[in-house]
């Protein structure tokens, strides 16, 4: 008789609906082990802008995979696969449970299905898809995106430059679309029964109100003097994932003038909004989720289901076959 797959807890949501909370308060009491699943936490020099948990936090609770890139350096869906795996395998064999944590939703689908094997990125066609965008606007890379991939182009938000661009690109490199790609993956097993919890609020203005008071703190915690250490760095620029982040690109291009500190403001949260409604478009379309009020998170009955979980050798999914 096979070995059971042993445990592994999903704590999603969109940004701002209380994930590092609920992943602390789990640690108090679980022997777990925390993942960031976060593409801008990896990141070194971006603390406010990310809501990297403070030092205190880490020293009570380490966390993997955060603090450990240069801002210059890409990371990708698949080298964060290969990290991921690789830190589940550790914690496990030390006899604890690996807890990810974070909000890009991508990585998630790396890790549980598989990445198609895709080209590397080339600069030049990059280059010049980033001088077409300069010249014609995103919208004209998002339409020609649709005509060749409408399936991609329905998935991709029209105001996410770096997928846009990522999925022309593979087009470019191969002759055949991103959603070709991802069909032709091969068959792949996480091998983990997995816990996936998701933080969603019960209405839509309540964590609105959250990602306001959130980007209202940031601001004034530092977050336009910590750009400004990166900006004056003078070998970043606003084409790099990081740079690109949410709450980064809109200071920085604040920085640059192209805007004041007043529409900073109202720019910071409208991105960081709409960033929201992808996490939870994404949200909506994975299967085997156990549904959590963000606003009213229920502590007891988070850790029974995580109590049973464990000894049980099932996810609630499964429980209910």
């Amino acid at each position: 008789m096979s070995q059971p797959y042993p445990p592994a807890i999903f704590i999603m949501g969109p940004t701002a609906s209380g994930k590092t909370g609920l992943a602390l308060a789990l640690a108090e009491t679980f022997p777990v082990e925390i993942i960031s699943v976060d593409s801008a936490l990896v990141y070194q020099g971006m603390d406010i802008g990310t809501a990297k948990p403070s030092a205190e936090e880490l020293a009570a609770c380490p966390h993997h995979l955060i603090d450990f890139l240069d801002p210059r350096e890409p990371y990708s869906a698949a080298r964060f696969r290969q990290d991921a795996l690789r830190l589940m395998d550790e914690i496990t064999a030390r006899g604890k449970i690996p807890l990810l944590v974070g909000g890009t939703m991508l990585y998630y689908r790396a890790l549980e299905q598989g990445l198609s094997q895709l080209p590397e990125a080339d600069n030049e066609i990059r280059t010049r898809l980033n001088h077409e965008m300069k010249e014609h606007g995103l919208q004209y890379l998002h339409q020609r995106l649709a005509d060749i991939d409408p399936e991609s182009a329905q998935r991709i938000h029209a105001t996410d430059p770096q997928r846009i661009q990522r999925a022309l690109e593979v087009y470019e490199l191969t002759g055949k679309s991103l959603s070709d790609h991802y069909r032709e993956q091969e068959e792949y097993q996480l091998p983990y029964r997995v816990l996936r919890l998701a933080l969603l609020p019960a209405e839509r203005a309540s964590l609105h109100r959250r990602i306001e008071k959130r980007f209202d703190d940031m601001l004034a915690n530092g977050l336009i003097e910590e750009v400004q250490r990166l900006y004056e760095r003078g070998d970043l620029d606003p084409s790099m994932p990081s740079i690109r982040a949410v709450g980064y690109r809109q200071v920085w291009a604040c920085l640059e003038g192209e805007y004041d500190e007043e529409a900073l403001h109202h720019k910071g949260i409208v991105a960081t909004r709409q960033l929201a409604k992808r996490q939870m478009t994404w949200l909506r379309s994975m299967k085997g989720l156990t549904i959590l009020n963000s606003e009213n998170l229920d502590l007891d009955y988070i850790y029974m289901l995580l109590s049973k979980f464990i000894s049980d050798g099932r996810s609630p999914s499964e429980q209910n076959d």
